[in-house]
């Protein structure tokens, strides 16, 4: 893992001293990035039902981690998030974000959250971020 190019400790997606924050942990091998999530009673938006917020934000921040752990600096230009299944309080999902292309300084990932008792495909996003140098 290459050094971070800045600290992102108070990072609401995968902060360490975000008391409020999703504490996601993520690894990267190669290009690309995983992690976990489960969702809880603060994290939801209808009932038993978490928000799709915060799916959001999970997903965009494994596409991002893809370049962050690698110490590369960019910002999401674009991500769009297509929701297949409800996520519900104390479901785990599994993120997993990669590479599919780059272009100059603009960079197209993909991402997706399964639901890790069975795989089934929760929500899933293209993003595209721009290398800030």
């Amino acid at each position: 893992m290459a050094e971070p190019v800045e600290e992102a400790n108070m990072c609401f997606a995968c902060g360490t001293e975000n008391p409020i924050g999703l504490q996601i942990r993520f690894t990267v091998v190669g290009d690309v990035c995983t992690g976990e999530f489960t969702g809880t009673e603060n994290h939801v938006g209808w009932n038993d039902t978490i928000h799709g917020g915060i799916v959001y934000s999970a997903l965009d921040d494994v596409t991002a981690n893809v370049l962050y752990q690698q110490g590369r600096k960019a910002h999401t230009a674009k991500c769009e998030i297509r929701y297949r299944q409800p996520l519900l309080v104390g479901q785990t999902i599994v993120l997993k974000g990669w590479i599919e292309k780059q272009k100059g300084r603009l960079i197209m990932l993909k991402g997706e959250a399964r639901r890790k008792s069975d795989g089934i495909l929760i929500a899933d996003c293209e993003a595209s971020f721009m290398d800030s140098r």
